[in-house]
């Protein structure tokens, strides 16, 4: 399970645990402006009663608002890719989770990546996670399955199914920016607050 502490992948990981896996967590950090998420991520892999390992990688390349500091986080919703997309970020974390799945024998790798993700970020498109797990079980002894049970849902969705499986939403992390409060203004930020109020559900980190 790849889990960054956000709200996605700590729904994907109470839906993998529904479904009767025993989940392994990865935990990155590659230097990203909102290093808090860690110890969010971490937090929720207890709650969930979940292994977990925290990789230290270095992206000195930069090439990210979300790694470079030089490089302001937009406070708007923009079109096309934007400023916090990290390049290849998800091609990366998903080749160090398919050496450990392979491994320890795992059946599968689960990512968080869904519809609003896609429209702005090349590397959680439906054809791009096709391919890479076309290139797991072609490239490994164990055929791993790649799968992103969200893919197709939107973030009010993403919630509603959270509050079924009992995802403590306080445990997780969204904004960008990574100060002690959420900033309210970057993407994250903006989709998290959209997808609670039409989910008709209030966020415990907005007090």
């Amino acid at each position: 399970m790849l889990l960054s502490g956000g709200l996605d992948s700590a729904v994907v990981l109470y839906f993998a645990k529904r479904q009767g896996y025993k989940c392994h967590s990865l935990i990155f950090d590659y230097g990203q402006r909102h290093i808090r998420e860690v110890s969010f991520a971490v937090r929720i892999a207890k709650a969930a009663g979940c292994a977990y390992r925290i990789l230290k990688i270095g992206l000195p390349w930069k090439g990210s608002a979300l790694l470079d500091k030089k490089i302001r986080v937009p406070d708007k919703i923009t079109k096309g890719v934007p400023a916090t997309y990290v390049p290849g970020r998800n091609i990366i974390f998903l080749s160090f989770a398919l050496s450990f799945a392979e491994t320890i024998k795992a059946q599968a790798i689960f990512i968080g990546a869904h519809a609003q993700d896609y429209s702005g970020y090349p590397d959680c498109r439906p054809e791009f996670l096709a391919a890479f797990s076309r290139m797991a079980k072609a490239g490994t002894v164990g055929r791993l399955n790649i799968l992103a049970p969200l893919l197709h849902k939107n973030k009010s969705e993403i919630i509603l199914l959270g509050r079924k499986l009992g995802v403590p939403f306080n445990l997780t992390w969204s904004c960008y920016r990574g100060d002690k409060r959420p900033c309210g203004k970057c993407d994250s930020c903006y989709y998290r607050a959209k997808g609670f109020k039409e989910a008709g559900a209030v966020d415990p980190l907005i007090k």
